[in-house]
């Protein structure tokens, strides 16, 4: 009778070029569990991190330039839209900083201490430019609202002409991170912040045009308002995203009731407990469990069939499932 304690590991070549293979180990007499472990790694992750941190150092020329120029317009012209813009760029700036030292602190390679290296280095970025997008946004909001009871006289030409300049750089920025935002979480706040950028020049040209052609010097302060609507609800959005990696729950495109029951209708398996599924960073997914398999079943090919079906169904790379006989007790070794 096959060892139900047996260990199985699938590997993928850290460089991969494709291939994979199975490597059971001969059956042992006592061992307490059986494992099985895949791990994915991709030499094109590093190529894309190197990728994206190009374009942010462009993005960041770009929004460290013109934020500039939004300053001094919106200070000389009065222009609380303007300053807003100028100062969710300047959030912008620091926030590419953030991102490209967390790219390059993801890169350090893990040690016995850090098992998972620094990959977690890019959530706690994101993490700190959704807070920073709440800051900006919260700030925007109290002084909009106080502009709104003072208005003052603005001159809409150089407005609408400054947030004109803003929209157009904030339109390439977008353009050089296309597609980047969905690497990761990080890269996705850096994207949220130029997006916000863009809809606030878009705020500041409509506020410009309506004080030119009617005269509504509060339509500077409502623009303002709803730039920091949509900062608001994009840093929420973020926040949101980067909490549920911390606290480890499982991925949204990863449904746990349907991975229990796939593993459970797997032939050989009785039950399956323990099941956990985590993000350790954006595109880095894990999983462990624990499944119970029949006396006559052969632990290899159950575990063989699990970790096919969890990389080919929900694309888990990275798992470790440990094999039970019937009537195991954890932590006792002779059940």
């Amino acid at each position: 009778m096959p060892d139900p304690h047996a260990h199985d590991h699938a590997h993928e070549g850290g460089h991969d070029h494709g291939h994979k293979h199975a490597e059971p180990t001969a059956p042992k007499p006592a061992p307490a569990h059986g494992g099985a472990h895949h791990h994915g790694h991709s030499h094109a992750h590093g190529t894309a991190r190197a990728g994206d941190e190009r374009r942010l150092l462009l993005t960041l020329a770009l929004a460290g330039t013109y934020m500039a120029v939004e300053a001094i317009g919106g200070w000389w012209y009065g222009s609380l839209a303007l300053l807003a813009d100028a100062g969710h760029m300047l959030g912008d700036s620091a926030a590419i900083v953030v991102t490209v030292l967390a790219l390059r602190l993801a890169l350090l390679p893990p040690n016995s201490r850090r098992t998972w290296g620094y990959q977690r280095a890019e959530v706690l970025a994101a993490v700190t430019n959704a807070a920073a997008l709440l800051a900006i946004g919260v700030g925007v909001l109290v002084e909009g609202i106080h502009r709104l009871g003072q208005p003052v006289a603005l001159q809409g030409g150089p407005m609408m002409a400054i947030a004109a300049g803003g929209f157009v750089v904030n339109l390439a920025s977008l353009a050089i991170l296309h597609g980047a935002d969905r690497s990761s979480l990080n890269m996705r706040g850096a994207w949220l912040h130029v997006l916000s950028d863009l809809l606030g020049s878009v705020g500041a040209m409509t506020a410009g045009l309506l004080v030119l052609w009617k005269g509504w010097a509060w339509a500077d302060a409502v623009a303002s308002l709803a730039i920091a609507v949509l900062v608001l609800r994009s840093a929420w959005n973020l926040m949101s995203d980067c909490v549920g990696v911390l606290m480890e729950a499982a991925p949204a495109h990863i449904d746990g009731e349907r991975l229990r029951e796939r593993l459970l209708a797997l032939p050989g398996v009785a039950a399956a407990h323990d099941l956990h599924v985590w993000t350790i960073t954006s595109g880095t997914v894990s999983m462990s469990g624990h499944l119970v398999v029949h006396a006559e079943a052969d632990p290899h090919a159950v575990l063989r069939a699990a970790i096919t079906r969890l990389q080919e169904e929900f694309g888990l790379d990275h798992c470790t499932i440990q094999v039970e006989p019937e009537g195991f007790v954890e932590g006792n070794l002779h059940p």
